[in-house]
């Protein structure tokens, strides 16, 4: 008795159909990932390899601001089309790692696969694993090459303040260039990259002279650490949001504003009324804002001892 026919062929075979027969047109937004897993019924991974595998076959792209759409020039996969007029790129470790990043900064962490970054490349998915044993692996790899971008000073500015700033905002920039950046650290099972670990040892250091056990040190080293992480999470989602709908944060508010004036409008919220969107939506302001505050929390701290 033959196997079942996986779900994310089936899904991906449908979707080719409705591209090939016109139903869908070059230049029309296909379905975002998630929309696929509502309809078919299906886990967000699975939905995740159909649009991987429609890139794969050079049926869909993806463009800033528009999310996916199909391609103008449909039905030739992406590998042969690179074949086809470029020659194969250099297969080594760090030209993998750039394509995976690229890949990511464009499209998300769960557009990548070794199968999609090997069309990039124009080579064989198996000839990847020479390099990286798995996607688990390959993730580590790009976070601590991404790290790698911020540069430390030794021994840096004067004072613990200026340090612990320093080196949450160099961690801030990496997150806002790299949004998939915060989903690839982990806090209950760190990252043994030697770039990561890098930046754990400089926080570290920053602490020399306060007189705290190293129990404390670490403690404050991981909070600094999540505090970009978390304020880095919210940007990510407006993005990856953004880009599957194609509708901008200032659209989204501007349609809102007929139910937000008629909640506000009732006089229940006089403090929420009194406030501007733009303080609410500046994810920069609120990180600089979380930052000074928690320093400000940990020199009271320093202060008690």
């Amino acid at each position: 008795m033959p196997s079942p026919t996986p779900p994310y062929q089936r899904i991906t075979a449908e979707i080719r159909t409705r591209i090939l027969t016109g139903e869908l047109r070059p230049g029309e937004r296909m379905p975002s990932i998630r929309q696929i897993a509502q309809r078919w019924g299906v886990a967000v991974a699975t939905a995740t390899k159909v649009m991987a595998a429609l890139r794969d076959e050079g049926l869909v792209e993806t463009k800033v601001g528009a999310g996916a759409v199909v391609t103008a020039g449909r039905g030739q996969p992406a590998a042969r089309q690179r074949q086809a007029g470029t020659p194969k790129q250099a297969l080594n470790r760090g030209q993998t790692l750039r394509t995976a990043i690229a890949i990511a900064d464009r499209e998300g962490l769960d557009a990548v696969s070794m199968r999609r970054i090997a069309a990039e490349m124009g080579v064989g998915p198996m000839s990847l694993y020479r390099h990286v044993a798995g996607k688990d692996e390959l993730v580590m790899q790009m976070a601590d090459e991404v790290f790698g971008e911020a540069e430390l000073p030794e021994p840096g500015p004067d004072g613990w303040r200026a340090k612990l700033e320093l080196i949450a905002r160099r961690q801030w920039e990496l997150c806002r260039r790299h949004l998939w950046l915060p989903r690839a650290v982990s806090f209950t099972r760190p990252l043994l990259a030697p770039r990561v670990m890098e930046h754990t040892e400089w926080t570290l250091r920053a602490l020399d002279g306060l007189g705290l056990d190293m129990a404390t040190r670490i403690r404050e080293a991981l909070t600094l650490h999540a505090l970009v992480v978390s304020a880095s999470l919210s940007m990510a989602q407006e993005a990856e949001t953004e880009q599957e709908t194609g509708v901008t944060l200032d659209r989204w508010w501007r349609t809102q504003q007929e139910r937000t004036g008629a909640l506000l409008g009732t006089g229940r919220f006089p403090l929420l009324a009194a406030i501007a969107t733009e303080t609410v939506s500046d994810v920069d302001a609120l990180f600089e804002y979380g930052l000074a505050r928690h320093l400000d929390g940990f020199a009271a701290m320093l202060k008690k001892m």
